[in-house]
C-alpha cells in the first residue's frame, strides 16, 4: 500500500511549545449555553447577550455600575464580626471569617456607599453573595442601620441592593435580631420622608426577604432572580405538591403583586435617577449635600 500515505492537516505544534488558554478570557452562559468574551460580557453588564441571562455580581460591580465616574465614599468600611457565641461547625467562626476575608476581600457580606448617579446624591447598601453565602449577621444589619441613619441625617435617598441566602447561623439569634433593627430603621426613613428603593437580585431568600427586602417604597428586582422565603425544595417537600413553572422568579412575584417593576440591569441606571427625581424631597433638590469623592 505504498500508494497510501497519512497527511497531517492543520498546524502542527510541537507538544513543548502548546500552551493552555489563559482563564478569564471567555464567558460561557450557564442558560443558553452562548460563549462571549470577558471583555464582551463586561461592556454588557455581565448579561448575555443572547438570552439576557443576568449574572451575579458584587457589590464592586453593582458600585462601578451605579455611581457616576465610579467615585463615591465608602461607610464603616472596616466594620467587622465578632463571635459572640463561640460558634464551631466543620471550623471555629473566627477562622471562617478570617479565610472568607481573605479570599474574598471583604470584611463582611455588605458594603455601604455614598456617591452620585447621574448627579443625583444617593446612599446604596449593597449584599455581597460570596461572603458566607451574602448571610445575615450582625454586622450586615449595623451597616444597614448605620447607612439609614446616615441618609436620614443628609436627607439623602437609599438603595439596598439584596443578594442573601438568608441568617447566619453561626450568630443564632444575633442574626435574627437584625431584622427587626433595619426594619425599624426604615420605618424611620419613611417618618422623615425619604425615599426607600429595595432592589431584589439573585438570590433573596430567608431573613432578608422576610424583612428589609420587602419594604421599600418601590420593589425592583432583575429579570430571572430568585425571591422567596424558603427554597422551592423546601416547599415543595413540605407542602407535597409540585411547584407553578417558575416560581419564585422575579417574573412570577411580579405578577402576583409583590414587585413594582423588573428592570434590566443595562438599564438600571437611568431608572433609578428617573425614580429618584420623581421621590426626592423638595429640599433635597434644591440643596443637596456634596460628599468628599474617591
Amino acid at each position: 500500500m505504498s500508494w497510501f500515505k497519512r497527511v497531517e492537516k492543520g498546524i502542527v505544534t510541537p507538544t513543548e511549545q502548546k500552551k493552555e488558554t489563559p482563564d478569564g478570557l471567555w464567558y460561557k452562559c450557564p442558560e443558553c449555553k452562548t460563549v462571549a468574551s470577558m471583555a464582551e460580557h463586561k461592556r454588557l453588564l455581565y448579561t448575555c447577550a443572547k438570552c439576557n441571562h443576568h449574572d451575579r455580581v458584587d457589590s464592586a460591580e453593582y458600585f462601578e455600575i451605579l455611581f457616576d465616574n465610579n467615585q463615591f465614599v465608602e461607610l464603616d468600611e472596616n466594620l467587622t464580626s465578632g463571635d459572640p457565641l463561640r460558634f464551631v461547625d466543620t471550623k471555629a467562626y473566627p477562622q471562617r471569617l478570617a479565610a472568607t476575608q481573605k479570599s474574598s476581600g471583604l470584611k463582611d457580606a455588605v458594603r455601604t456607599a455614598h456617591g452620585r448617579l447621574h448627579g443625583l446624591d444617593l446612599v446604596v447598601a449593597c449584599m455581597d453573595f460570596k461572603f458566607i453565602g451574602g448571610s445575615m449577621g450582625s454586622v450586615v444589619g449595623e451597616k444597614i442601620a448605620r447607612a439609614i441613619d446616615y441618609a436620614r441625617r443628609n436627607r439623602l435617598p437609599f438603595l439596598m441592593i439584596s443578594k442573601s441566602g438568608g441568617a447566619r447561623m453561626m450568630e443564632a439569634g444575633y442574626s435574627l435580631m437584625q431584622m427587626a433593627k433595619t426594619s425599624a430603621k426604615l420605618a424611620l426613613l419613611s417618618e422623615a420622608g425619604l425615599p426607600y428603593i429595595s432592589m431584589l437580585t439573585d438570590p433573596t431568600t430567608g431573613g432578608v426577604t422576610a424583612s428589609f427586602a420587602m419594604l421599600g417604597d418601590f420593589n425592583i428586582a432583575e429579570p430571572g432572580a430568585l425571591i422567596g422565603f424558603a427554597g422551592p425544595r423546601v416547599i415543595k417537600e413540605t407542602i407535597g405538591k409540585d411547584l407553578p413553572k417558575d416560581f419564585q422568579s422575579s417574573e412570577f412575584v411580579l405578577e402576583h403583586g409583590f414587585l413594582d417593576f423588573i428592570v434590566d440591569r443595562k438599564d438600571l441606571k437611568q431608572r433609578l435617577a428617573d425614580l429618584i427625581t420623581m421621590l426626592r424631597p423638595a429640599e433635597v433638590a434644591v440643596a443637596q449635600p456634596q460628599p468628599t469623592l474617591r
